[in-house]
């Protein structure tokens, strides 16, 4: 693994010597939070820039994050994607992008599953968490006024009956009484077969349907695209970045992620908060 290094990434020394990356379409994937924006949702004018100038050069840049639609949306418009692809919910959500389309933008593909066996299994383990589920039209179900940015729509308030009745793109599990040690424990205990899953950086669950990522989703469009592998890039820095990083040939983890996010890069750059993402951006053009 190549660690990058603040000469190596600083102003034009961002740009590599050789010209692979000038003579070919890169598909370039962008995960959000704690990539593109810090835990405020901040996105700095370096990134935008950056992210803005590889759009413009031409390549296949598309955001693959755990935010769902409506929550993404917003990061895909500051950065200037108007034609091309996104992946949402973990690889449960992927759009396809153009100004032609009713409100510029189509779901191509929805990967759905049934929650039930999941959500009674963490229920008997972790009562007092926070459950919240989006369903087959993008509606949002919760219990305990469980609210968050990442949903892009107000949860509709709901028993947990509800909710074990609904089909799921997306299931959120969050706890505030347990410690995330707590939390990975009954997670472990559990099993949850037939999901996929990740933990966050809290006590924080995101579910998906069996064999669903980020990187599934991804290799889809890369074959839908026509590029080859090793013209593929993508950088993030949380757990559900994981398998996104081992598909792209030259992953790159940020700077605050977990050991095992940045052990299954090939490169590490600087954190959020000193623009990371913004000197691997670069790199590209």
């Amino acid at each position: 693994m190549t660690t990058l290094t603040e000469t190596s990434v600083a102003g034009n020394d961002d740009r590599r010597d050789n010209n692979e990356n000038t003579d070919q379409k890169l598909m370039v994937a962008l995960d959000v939070d704690g990539t593109l924006v810090d835990h405020d949702g901040h996105m700095s004018p370096g990134v935008r820039e950056s992210a803005q100038a590889v759009v413009a050069a031409g390549h296949e840049v598309m955001i693959a994050t755990g935010r769902s639609l409506n929550a993404t949306l917003p990061i895909i418009e500051k950065i200037g994607i108007e034609r091309g692809y996104a992946v949402c919910c973990n690889g449960g959500v992927t759009l396809r992008l153009h100004p032609g389309l009713d409100r510029g933008y189509e779901v191509i593909h929805k990967a759905t599953f049934d929650p039930a066996p999941a959500l009674r299994a963490l229920r008997e383990r972790l009562p007092s968490a926070k459950y919240a589920l989006e369903d087959a039209d993008g509606n949002f179900l919760s219990t305990e006024r469980f609210q968050d940015p990442s949903f892009g729509v107000e949860a509709v308030g709901v028993d947990f009956h509800t909710m074990l009745e609904a089909t799921a793109v997306r299931v959120v599990v969050f706890s505030t009484e347990n410690t995330p040690e707590e939390f990975n424990e009954a997670i472990e205990h559990v099993g949850l077969a037939g999901v996929t899953y990740s933990v966050g950086w809290t006590a924080w669950l995101d579910i998906a349907a069996a064999g669903v990522t980020k990187a599934s989703a991804l290799e889809n469009l890369r074959g839908r695209l026509g590029i080859e592998q090793h013209l593929t890039v993508a950088i993030g820095d949380g757990r559900n970045d994981i398998e996104m990083l081992t598909w792209a040939g030259r992953g790159v983890a940020m700077g605050q992620a977990p050991e095992e996010v940045i052990a299954a890069a090939n490169e590490v750059t600087h954190s959020v908060f000193e623009d990371g993402a913004a000197h691997v951006l670069r790199s590209l053009l």
